[in-house]
């Protein structure tokens, strides 16, 4: 398959997303104070450098583990069927959690992500996205924390991607298709 040619424009700097996490992070450390150990599980793949910021801001014992689950493929638009492509490592029951999502777009898979972590019987569940995208929303969930809220944009950077590229770039950007 082509790629169709496009630039990128940066929607929230670097700066920006390196100042709102450590104010996420506050908010996270306040809620889980008490716990003796928050199990922080990454949404791969475009939440691995959300996760990797995220942690190193929380004074807190951590444990970190990664949950795999796909609704996009190659796509700009999700599937709405929404696959484990990778489960967790770890048992869960009984213990502290935190969810990291990096954008909450139609809802379908944070909603299924949550119904199959809530059935193995965690202490606290929580769930933080770095992008939500209410407009685009199919699905009655939304997460505890949110980084920002965004239009209904394509958007690529800090680990998130489009067919796999882009994933590096330092900030959020806006797909802007050229043909």
């Amino acid at each position: 398959m082509t790629q169709r040619p496009y630039v990128i424009d940066e929607m929230i700097s670097a700066k920006a997303i390196a100042a709102r996490i450590e104010t996420l992070a506050h908010a996270i450390r306040a809620e889980f104070h008490d716990t003796d150990k928050l199990v922080v599980v990454g949404l791969l793949r475009g939440s691995f450098v959300f996760i990797a910021d995220l942690v190193r801001d929380l004074d807190l014992p951590i444990e970190v583990d990664f949950l795999e689950a796909s609704s996009y493929g190659d796509a700009t638009e999700s599937s709405r069927e929404v696959r484990i492509l990778k489960d967790l490592r770890g048992a869960i029951e009984g213990r502290d959690v935190l969810v990291v999502e990096d954008i909450v777009d139609t809802g379908f898979t944070l909603s299924h992500v949550i119904h199959l972590l809530k059935s193995r019987k965690p202490a606290r569940l929580k769930t933080i996205a770095l992008l939500d995208k209410p407009s685009r929303r199919e699905v009655d969930i939304r997460a505890d924390w949110i980084g920002f809220e965004i239009p209904d944009e394509f958007v690529v950077g800090y680990g998130i991607d489009f067919a796999q590229r882009n994933r590096n770039l330092p900030f959020i950007g806006k797909v802007r298709f050229t043909d």
